[in-house]
């Protein structure tokens, strides 16, 4: 199973991209359509017309948008939250802010 860190973002109940976001890690299944992350199980909302969304919780219905951190730190598309940070993810985290490539990519 693929295992990323990224930035993810809930938008179901906030107003454009003022949810709360984290960067952590992220497990996508073998065809990347579903994601887990903190407990969850998120699927693609490809074709599901969700307003500013790219993943929804099966059981929660809440919309997600996860995506791959920026090293500029400018992961909220409209809004200046600042995403927390998963204990687990920091270190890889903090080198790839720093110009190390993110585990499991490619540099560039």
């Amino acid at each position: 199973m693929p295992r990323r860190i990224m930035f993810i973002q809930l938008k179901t109940g906030y107003d454009t991209d003022h949810g709360p976001a984290w960067i952590g890690w992220v497990d996508f299944s073998k065809t990347w359509s579903t994601a887990y992350f903190q407990g969850r199980t998120l699927r693609r909302a490809t074709g599901l017309g969700l307003f500013d969304a790219n993943f929804y919780d099966v059981e929660s219905g809440e919309s997600f948008w996860i995506s791959g951190p920026k090293r500029d730190r400018t992961d909220a598309r409209y809004g200046p939250e600042v995403p927390a940070l998963e204990d687990d993810a920091a270190d890889a985290y903090r080198a790839f802010l720093r110009g190390v490539p993110l585990p499991g990519r490619e540099a560039g």
